[in-house]
């Protein structure tokens, strides 16, 4: 295994040109430099230097191991970096994993407050919702089966009801609440891209209702079919965190017995957990729910 301080040692003897030079630099005396070049060149097998008037000259390998150490030291630069940063309790890269509502929501705001207050953090946004990558901090909606692997803390941040949006001339918009039976006669919009846990949610309290949607347009989110329940067509039944602002014509009608309920959780990487930017996201992020919840009463 090469010895990462005669590494060290070459790469200076290659960058000044000299052992007297590289020595004064590195604090070590003439003969020391020399030996740490003869024992390096023993354990790589290579000639290294050679004999260039009264001094010395590195051969085309001795130039090529250097240049690789360049690199070596470069990263060991950004670990010590890392280090000095975690143990003064700074993080320099934070990358947070979302949903699309819940970015919509949340993640604005979020981001806006961590660069006031971490001007020098570098944020990573991850839509994890059909790329699963691997985030510091995963705002994501719980799965029947799915269980987050240990390096992760994970706690639940939100409940997040499923309300049907219908037309203000729509009788239902009378009504305060409707049973979820009442919507088995009627046309749907559907307003999910895929099967995943959002969907099997609102189908799995259709089950229980007793019945199976009747979808009779596909789109890929809740905006569109939004847009599509102002023309007529149906209603759509959506997380009343992806609703937002509805447009002109519409409004939404509380869902009963039962009621369609999706749980956001957030993991945070056990790694990172105590560090002030991660928990600050984490704090930021209950803020605006318990702030939702405010608004909500």
């Amino acid at each position: 295994m090469l010895d990462i301080p005669r590494l060290r040692v070459l790469r200076a003897v290659v960058a000044t040109g000299s052992i007297r030079a590289s020595a004064s630099m590195l604090g070590y005396t003439p003969s020391a430099v020399s030996q740490q070049l003869a024992t390096l060149q023993r354990e790589t097998g290579l000639q290294l230097f050679e004999r260039s008037g009264r001094g010395i000259e590195p051969t085309a390998a001795g130039r090529a191991l250097a240049a690789e150490a360049d690199t070596l030291f470069e990263a060991f630069s950004r670990v010590e970096r890392v280090v000095g940063d975690l143990r003064d309790g700074r993080v320099g890269t934070l990358s947070i994993g979302y949903f699309g509502s819940a970015g919509a929501a949340w993640l604005a705001p979020t981001v806006a407050a961590l660069r006031a207050e971490f001007p020098d953090l570098r944020l990573d946004l991850l839509l994890t919702e059909f790329a699963p990558g691997d985030p510091d901090v995963d705002i994501f909606v719980e799965e029947t089966g799915v269980e987050r692997p240990g390096s992760v803390d994970v706690h639940r941040l939100a409940e997040d009801p499923y309300l049907a949006v219908v037309r203000v001339d729509d009788p239902l918009a009378q009504v305060p609440q409707v049973p979820l039976a009442g919507l088995a006669e009627r046309h749907w919009v559907d307003n999910e891209p895929r099967e995943g846990a959002c969907r099997q949610v609102l189908l799995n309290a259709c089950a229980q209702a007793g019945f199976s949607p009747s979808f009779v347009v596909e789109t890929h989110d809740y905006r569109t079919a939004m847009s599509f329940v102002a023309t007529g067509i149906g209603l759509t039944v959506v997380p009343a965190l992806g609703i937002g602002e509805l447009p002109d014509g519409l409004t939404t009608v509380a869902l009963v017995s039962p009621t369609p309920v999706r749980y956001i959780s957030l993991a945070v990487k056990k790694s990172i957990a105590r560090h002030p930017a991660a928990r600050r996201a984490v704090e930021l992020l209950e803020d605006m729910v318990c702030a939702g919840k405010t608004r909500a009463g």
